[in-house]
């Protein structure tokens, strides 16, 4: 029951995100996600890595598949959130600073281009496939014992980098080189595979981290990162915040949606995390949850948990 009340919490949180705020949110993902995953905790070690992979692999991909073959080639996003019509819209809209006119822009879209296509299904499948394969890792006790499994993890980390940055290169070179014969569906083609190679390099990248946290020096680097994780959420939607102030004219924001590029983009994001890593340490020295954090289990929980670390007494 409270697992239940939790991922309902944030599947509330998600839906105002989305809605209000942020048009990608991934909160309302996850809580829908770990829902389906408490329908199917019955289901055996076997058919968790099974259909975890068959899902995180070609979940997206099936969907994305159907819907290009079904409407003919198209710009490779599937999405008309991404035209240019749709982004002189949302750049008018921004320079006039119409909060209202963004918001609703944005849930027409979310509805036409999400919901009503199905990819909300495909992301759905996405995400339900890495929580199967999460649960399957998490019940061999990979993670809580992750010294013992340290052969494990580094050949995981191995096999999973090679494939997927092998993948990913040839995902690049069918979309990009100019030279390369044309064919049927060369842009589908190059997406399914790029969809594929994803949660490929992703389990690589993970498994680099564990692999990496059984050192004293990796450990030593990376800790910092753990104040940031341990408010996730609060990082989460701040970065919103950020992003919507930095892209739209509303209110104080900059408006500087199509006048940056991506090395002002890529500075903006180092910046940004790098202040929050900092902030996430000088909360956590201070306060036992991050602000959204005391929000959700004070929901899920229907009281008001402590928030400040009072000092220990000393006699």
């Amino acid at each position: 029951a409270i697992y239940r009340r939790r991922l309902f919490v944030l599947l509330f949180i998600g839906a105002i995100h989305n809605t209000f705020f942020w048009a990608w949110d991934i909160l309302h993902l996850y809580a829908l996600a770990g829902l389906l995953l408490l329908a199917f905790r019955q289901l055996s070690n076997r058919a968790l890595l099974i259909g975890g992979l068959v899902l995180a692999l070609f979940g997206r991909t099936v969907v994305k598949s159907l819907l290009e073959l079904s409407a003919g080639e198209g710009d490779g996003t599937g999405f008309a959130m991404y035209s240019d019509e749709a982004a002189l819209i949302r750049q008018e809209l921004s320079e006039n600073g119409s909060y209202f006119g963004l918001a609703a822009h944005f849930v027409d879209l979310t509805m036409s281009d999400y919901v009503l296509t199905g990819f909300m299904a495909g992301w759905l499948l996405y995400a339900l496939g890495r929580f199967f394969l999460g649960a399957w890792v998490g019940r061999r006790g990979w993670i809580q014992n992750a010294a013992r499994f340290a052969p494990q993890w580094r050949r995981v980390m191995r096999v999973a980098l090679l494939a997927g940055l092998l993948a990913e290169g040839i995902a690049v070179f069918v979309l990009e080189a100019t030279w390369l014969p044309e064919f049927a569906h060369r842009e589908l083609f190059g997406w399914s595979v790029h969809l594929v190679a994803v949660p490929i390099l992703a389990t690589g990248y993970g498994a680099a981290i564990i692999t990496g946290l059984q050192g004293r020096l990796m450990r030593r680097l990376l800790a910092p990162f753990a104040y940031a994780g341990r408010m996730a959420l609060t990082n989460y939607l701040t970065q919103s915040a950020i992003y919507a102030f930095v892209l739209f004219g509303v209110g104080p924001g900059l408006a500087l949606a199509g006048k940056i590029g991506a090395t002002a983009v890529l500075g903006i994001t180092v910046v940004l995390y790098a202040v929050q890593v900092l902030i996430s340490r000088w909360w956590l020295g201070r306060f036992r949850y991050g602000p959204m954090e005391w929000v959700w289990r004070a929901l899920t929980y229907g009281k008001m948990p402590t928030m400040r670390i009072r000092p220990e007494r000393t006699t």
